[in-house]
């Protein structure tokens, strides 16, 4: 049913709702709060207790404009119990005559304790002696874009709950109604109802912490909705065809001899698990997990000799140029007798029409970032994509890279890589179309990393300690943040730090290393202090992954608190790839939020890369851990992997259970929750 059936919502209000998802009148059903407001009842002025949202009605005492920098329209209201102050940092000269003495007001909004008692800054407000009604029902706040407002969504939405009422759209309840009523779960057309317009003797904090059963039977059908559609995703991929690609042990071996060590069982099992991939018929579809340091580029690189053996290309795709150029140097020393091209955004002219026709023609490896999957990259055979640090690219990237393998008979195998380690429930999720391979072993001999933390105003030590592992023939790293999201601010940063070490370490040779030098100038430096020309490299976080540098001790990161703990563990992990002692320190600015001291503070206690990542999933969410926040699969509309974890376990359960007993009621369950999970999920 088209939204221009509701009233108030004509063409072009229903465009801007398509920006949220809203198509039709059921999408508007669908589209569930965010939260509520109680404005069920009046609350006393004296029973107010801060840090929450609450409504009070009561007498304009007095109202007047402060005097300063910036004028505050401050409005003193008393009811039969106490005062309190309703403060508008924007007001206009209308509002400030309108709040007369004597007038009777009603505000909502968020309470907290200011100098003169509670206080409400910017309340909804509604002045006279006649007061509306109160709500029959908590007032749902809906997520909204811009031109879109929340009265427009609640008016929307509640005219779509009474034409649910009243028969007017038909919903079929499609989970089974027995194990409904087992787990004391409404059915679906209740839920909506309820979650939409809940009553005034609703439980309020279990809607607010969305733990109400109405609120359980719309997220297990989402969650069903997400493993299903990745089910029918894999089930398609494993239907196409792809080359076989099977490999000896004599052919292995070819790159095993040329191996400065031997691999760890860890290494071997995983690589086992993909050429076993690449020899069958269909495409790999598998994410490799590795800690940092764990050998991740030496399984990829095992993994490209089952294709290269059978002549055809592979390629690997880094999100950032230093760490492709890393994979470069290091994969043509492996790969000495092949074709290994590279290919960026920078590479321009008559250099990127040569790469480009290499690459159409006798090229056998190549690596490189975004720049691959553009539309004028015409690959000639290609039979294996590897894509290193997968969540720092959007779902659709990968899938253009992937599709660029595609021909009319056969699609690429694919192998996806993370040092970001995922807590294994939240890989389950948001990789059920995958298999999954851990690389839970460091190499022996690795050290410990010691990590402490110093505040900036303790400094000075530092400079001895950095002096000292330098004239050991150890090198050290100095890493500047900048919270500017500015590459030229960032680069200037360093400069700067740059400058100041050069001069405080006048014995030892300082480089320098940012994401705005010329590439030739950046593999340069990374070359230099690779062979100890260079001491101590200042750097911006552009060396988080990748650079390995083994006789490089000691790392100094400023200003760490503004760093996530994902990345400082990253960064951290440039040290200790050699077998001596090495040592994280985490330069910080007090006061830090609690936040902060929490990631700082897992970071001295912990080298355990899953620890740190289930801390980051409570501190950060799904979402950015696994850069869904690039348009991506996984956006869960209602539901939390962490907080609902067991009703995870049972939609796998179920959707295993529907796949067998009801598979066309699974296409409708995807159906109704996700439009493009067909698409997403390929990847």
């Amino acid at each position: 049913m088209e939204l221009t059936r509701l009233k108030g919502i004509g063409q072009t209000t229903a465009d801007k709702l398509h920006t949220l998802g809203i198509d039709d009148v059921i999408d508007m059903l669908f589209h569930l709060p965010l939260r509520y407001e109680d404005k069920t009842c009046i609350t006393a002025i004296a029973d107010l207790t801060g840090f929450g949202h609450a409504q009070v009605e009561g007498e304009i005492v007095k109202s007047y404009v402060t005097q300063g920098r910036r004028p505050i329209l401050v409005v003193e209201v008393a009811d039969e119990s106490a005062v309190m102050q309703l403060k508008f940092f924007n007001f206009y000269y209308s509002q400030k005559i309108k709040m007369r003495a004597g007038l009777r007001i009603r505000a909502y909004g968020e309470v907290k304790h200011g100098m003169y008692g509670m206080e409400i800054i910017h309340p909804e407000f509604s002045l006279g002696e006649k007061q509306p009604a109160l709500a029959k029902s908590l007032t749902p706040v809906y997520p909204k874009s811009e031109g879109i407002s929340q009265k427009l969504l609640q008016k929307a939405a509640a005219q779509t709950v009474q034409m649910l009422q009243q028969g007017e759209l038909a919903l079929r309840e499609l989970l089974p109604t027995e194990w409904l009523a087992q787990q004391g779960m409404p059915g679906l057309r209740e839920a909506l109802m309820f979650v939409h317009q809940p009553p005034a003797g609703a439980d309020v904090m279990k809607l607010l912490n969305q733990s109400h059963p109405a609120q359980q039977r719309l997220k297990i059908e989402e969650i069903l909705a997400h493993f299903l559609a990745m089910h029918q995703a894999r089930t398609a991929v494993q239907q196409s065809a792809a080359p076989e690609l099977p490999i000896n042990q004599q052919q292995n071996q070819l790159l095993l001899s040329q191996l400065p060590f031997e691999l760890t069982a860890a290494q071997q099992r995983v690589v086992q698990e993909i050429q076993a991939d690449m020899s069958r018929g269909f495409p790999m579809q598998r994410l490799v997990q590795g800690d940092v340091g764990s050998g991740k580029t030496v399984v990829a690189a095992l993994a490209m000799q089952a294709g290269l053996v059978h002549g055809k290309q592979v390629v690997m795709m880094a999100p950032t140029e230093i760490l492709a150029e890393q994979h470069l140097v290091t994969l043509k020393e492996y790969f000495k007798d092949k074709q290994v091209v590279f290919l960026s955004g920078k590479i321009k002219g008559k250099a990127r029409v040569d790469v480009l026709a290499q690459i159409a023609g006798e090229a056998d490896v190549i690596i490189g970032t975004h720049a691959l999957f553009q539309p004028d990259v015409i690959y000639r055979d290609l039979a294996l994509v590897i894509i290193d640090e997968q969540h720092r690219f959007g779902v659709h990237q990968r899938l253009m890279l992937k599709e660029k393998g595609q021909n009319n008979t056969t699609l690429p195998h694919s192998l996806i890589m993370t040092a970001t380690p995922i807590p294994r429930t939240l890989a389950q999720i948001a990789y059920a179309n995958l298999d999954v391979s851990v690389i839970d072993e460091l190499p022996p001999n690795r050290k410990v990393i010691n990590t402490v933390l110093l505040d900036n105003h303790k400094i000075q030590p530092l400079a001895e300690r950095i002096r000292n592992a330098c004239k050991n023939g150890e090198q050290a790293y100095w890493v500047c943040t900048l919270i500017e999201e500015s590459e030229h601010m960032r680069a200037k940063a360093a400069q700067d730090t740059y400058e100041a070490l050069q001069q405080q370490f006048p014995d030892l040779t300082v480089g320098l290393v940012h994401g705005r030098l010329k590439s030739d100038d950046k593999q340069a430096v990374m070359d230099a202090f690779k062979a100890n020309e260079i001491q101590l490299l200042v750097a911006t976080t552009v060396i988080e992954v990748g650079v390995d540098v083994p006789n490089a001790s000691l790392m100094v990161i400023e200003n760490a608190e503004r760093l996530g703990l994902s990345q400082l563990h990253q960064l951290r992990g440039r040290v200790g790839r050699g077998n001596r002692q090495s040592h994280c320190v985490l330069v910080y600015q007090a006061p830090l939020s609690e936040n902060a001291q929490v990631r700082l503070q897992t970071m001295r206690e912990t080298n355990d890369g899953f620890i740190i990542a289930q801390k980051d999933l409570q501190l950060r969410g799904p979402g950015e851990i696994l850069g869904t926040r690039q348009k991506g699969s996984m956006e869960f509309r209602f539901s939390d992997p962490e907080q609902d974890a067991q009703l995870f376990e049972q939609a796998k359960q179920m959707a295993a259970e529907l796949l067998q007993a009801n598979p066309e009621v699974c296409d409708q369950i995807i159906e109704r929750w996700e439009k493009q999970a067909k698409t997403l999920a390929k990847v």
